[in-house]
């Protein structure tokens, strides 16, 4: 009994806080408005509520002009046949600043079936208004005026690029994420870009991030006044060089619209545009590249924040096993750049270059990953032996200071393996360093020597001669077997006959495949193109005079048996039925692909060339 109300109470609890998680309330307004700009405070909610209360002391710094407007909209969803419907309510209002500056909205609430929720917090930053005004089109009066170009500000207060850093002090290999940015100003039209020449960073060691090819803008403040802004390139840069590095320049060809004055009475009516080039130069962004202090002997190349791990294939093993010594190095940082650490063995083993493999990717928060080094080795003589630790250092740009960190020690226990293999090889050593392991003398030659009287030689020799008089008569025989194939290739009437069948048997494979499938439609029509296909290559009538009288009687003439000729005019005439007239079924088909691959191989047996 006990059981079954905890167990109630669990389902009960999961329902719960499964609604919970269904109910969205959700606050939006622009990130930067204008002085005396109007902007809406929208909310939403996928549920009925009401009580809606605005954040508190909204009114302090807003002024509260219209609202709330009400309004609903309704989306069906079909997924494996279940009908889902979602109705979201909207509730906004139409606020403008009273002071400039950077202001936090605190969340909403609502309610919803007795429950309140609350909505997210947002932050608005209210700036000066700006005295550029949108282009407007001024209309002649009395007849025809002079046409004139209403041209919009494109100075570089209004459209610039500029290279954003996280970091501008950064040490030697810590890595700096660099954000190429468009500031558009919001009157401004951009049809497009041209001649786009992004940064090429030298000095640094790059990764670049992946963002959406479509470029999406947004509001964005910068010197106290509000921007469109597009993100072109997002890098992670690593400084390889100590000192002042400088990304240079780079420029960029952007397509503006421009609106053209009417030059006419009638030209107020109609929108007059045209297209202008205007090209924009970023300005120069220097880095002061900070040394690294003096670096430990474990320093292995790593900036950042890393740990390191192990594991041993096997710590029992015999003579000559291979053992594998894997090591993970993972973290956040220039993990590409870490060097692989040594691994210092005993004399007793056969050690092998070790295998670094990367597993990176770039973000918005840096570079992070894992770099694997597989150690290869192996134990030549029995015995206990000790696999040291291996020590690994790394700079932390946090703290400024390096960190040492180790791999476990491992022990290792080797048998004695049988005598096959005290004499077995890794397959992944190259041929100069092939040895015998476990013998004391190398590249001794084993077994009974074959010996030869000094000044004796091959050429002249009987087997000289034999080789010679075989491969000329090789020669000559393969020159006319080309010639002969090069004849029967001339004749193309000769090459559709010898491939008649082998083509015709395709297609009764693809009408098997049909067959198989229940496609009636395309079985007969596999079936029919087989046997019109073969007909034609091995009578030599072409497909367009060839029919079923012309067939038969060629057949008749090429001494074909009669109750073969009987066989093919049945198929023939169950094929052209079945495409006018439904078939009877997967039996009957299969009946009829039978009856059509013996006929075909009679034709095969009996028709002369």
């Amino acid at each position: 009994m006990m059981k079954k109300f905890i167990t109630y109470i669990f389902l009960f609890c999961t329902v719960m806080v499964a609604q919970a998680a269904q109910t969205r309330f959700v606050m939006s307004a622009p990130s930067a408005v204008e002085m005396g700009q109007q902007f809406r405070l929208s909310f939403s909610l996928n549920e009925r509520g009401s009580n809606l209360k605005l954040p508190p002391g909204l009114s302090d710094n807003f002024q509260i002009l219209m609202g709330p407007s009400q309004g609903s909209s309704t989306s069906i969803q079909t997924i494996n046949g279940k009908t889902t419907t979602q109705v979201e309510y909207s509730y906004t209002y139409v606020l403008r600043a009273k002071k400039e500056g950077s202001f936090e909205i605190r969340p909403g609430s609502i309610e919803v079936d007795g429950k309140v929720y609350e909505s997210n917090s947002l932050t608005i930053q209210v700036v000066k208004a700006s005295t550029t005004q949108a282009p407007q089109a001024q209309g002649g009066s009395g007849g025809q005026t002079q046409g004139t170009t209403q041209n919009i500000d494109l100075d570089e207060d209004n459209l610039f690029v500029r290279v954003e850093l996280n970091k501008r002090n950064p040490f030697r290999g810590e890595q700096i994420i660099a954000t190429v940015k468009l500031y558009v100003d919001p009157n401004i039209p951009i049809a497009g870009f041209d001649e786009v020449n992004l940064p090429t960073y030298e000095g640094f060691y790059t990764q670049d991030i992946d963002i959406p090819q479509q470029i999406n803008f947004s509001r964005e403040v910068y010197n106290d006044k509000i921007y469109q802004v597009g993100v072109l390139k997002k890098t992670v840069l690593f400084p390889q060089q100590n000192g002042r590095l400088k990304i240079e320049p780079f420029s960029m060809a952007l397509l503006v619209r421009q609106r053209v004055k009417a030059r006419s009475f009638f030209d107020d009516f109609f929108d007059n545009y045209r297209t202008v080039k205007a090209r924009v130069t970023s300005d120069a962004v220097t880095v002061n590249v900070k040394d690294l202090p003096a670096a430990p002997a474990d320093y292995m190349g790593g900036v950042g924040n890393f740990n390191i791990t192990s594991d041993i294939s096997s710590e029992k093993v015999t003579t000559n096993d291979a053992v594998t010594l894997t090591v993970k190095v993972s973290g956040n940082g220039n993990i590409r750049l870490v060097r692989t650490p040594e691994l210092e063995l005993p004399s007793d083993f056969e050690v092998y270059d070790p295998r670094a493999t990367d597993n990176v990717k770039a973000n918005d928060n840096g570079v992070s990953g894992a770099k694997t080094i597989e150690y290869l080795f192996q134990p030549r003589f029995e015995g206990d032996y000790t696999i040291p630790p291996l020590k690994f250092a790394y700079f932390d740009p946090s703290t400024g200071k390096y960190v040492t960190k180790s791999t476990p020690e491992y022990k290792l226990k080797v048998t004695k393996g049988s005598e096959e293999q005290s004499a077995t090889v890794v397959s992944s050593l190259r041929k100069e360093d092939v040895r015998l392991i476990g013998k004391d003398i190398r590249f001794i030659k084993q077994g009974n020597p074959a010996f030869k009287s000094r000044g004796t030689t091959f050429y002249g020799s009987l087997l000289f001669y034999m080789i010679y008089a075989v491969s000329t008569l090789m020669f000559v025989l393969l020159y006319f077997i080309y010639r002969k194939k090069a004849r029967e290739n001339a004749n193309i009437a000769l090459v559709r006959n010898k491939k008649a069948n082998r083509i015709a048997t395709k297609r009764l494979k693809a009408a098997s495949g049909y067959m198989k499938h229940n496609n009636n439609e395309a079985f007969h029509e596999a079936i029919l193109k087989a046997f019109w296909g073969y007909l034609s290559d091995k009578l030599g009538i072409p497909v367009a005079d060839l029919n079923r009288e012309s067939a038969i009687n060629t057949l008749k003439e090429r001494k074909v048996e009669e109750d073969v000729i009987k066989d093919f005019e049945e198929v023939v005439e169950q094929c052209e039925f079945a495409r006018y007239a439904p078939a009877g079924g997967s039996e009957a088909r299969h009946e009829l692909y039978k009856k059509a691959a013996t006929t075909m191989s009679r034709f095969e047996k009996q028709i002369k060339r």
